[in-house]
């Protein structure tokens, strides 16, 4: 698996995923799942979308 997702981009994940997790708590339980979406490539390090588009945000 190639590791496309750099330092920056995980922290922006991070903090955008437990939001929209947190707004799924208090809200509606679907939007949990998009933030969950979006925090398991941050934690993986590899996005399938930005492999698609030729996108690498990882500086090595």
């Amino acid at each position: 698996m190639n590791k496309n997702v750099g330092k920056t981009d995980k922290i922006v994940r991070v903090i955008l995923a437990l939001c929209i997790i947190a707004l799924g708590y208090v809200n509606q339980p679907w939007w949990g799942l998009i933030g969950v979406g979006i925090l398991i490539p941050a934690i993986v390090a590899s996005d399938p979308l930005y492999t698609l588009f030729k996108i690498n945000t990882n500086k090595n």
